[in-house]
């Protein structure tokens, strides 16, 4: 444990020192906009990626349970023919 809180500790430090002597201020202007379009972006990728995630724990899910698609077990629609009396 004291270990991993060493390495978090370190990386903390070094990124904290790294972003703290390499700025360099900037007035600049950022639309609402172009904000908007970079949100909808990252969404669609977050939501692609964790469809994709989704559908392939399915699939390793049911390979180590065992359950396997079987295509002779399709349901069918069967029509039944009816005599109307009129």
């Amino acid at each position: 444990m004291k270990k991993i809180f060493g390495q978090f500790f370190k990386f903390i430090y070094f990124f904290s020192c790294f972003f703290a002597l390499f700025t360099v201020p900037v007035h600049a202007y950022i639309d609402p906009s172009a904000v908007t379009y970079i949100i909808q972006g990252v969404a669609g990728v977050l939501i692609a990626l964790g469809a994709a995630f989704t559908i392939f724990r399915h699939k390793i899910f049911a390979f180590f349970k065992g359950k396997k698609k079987e295509q002779d077990t399709e349901e069918k629609i069967e029509l039944k023919e009816t005599d109307d009396e009129e």
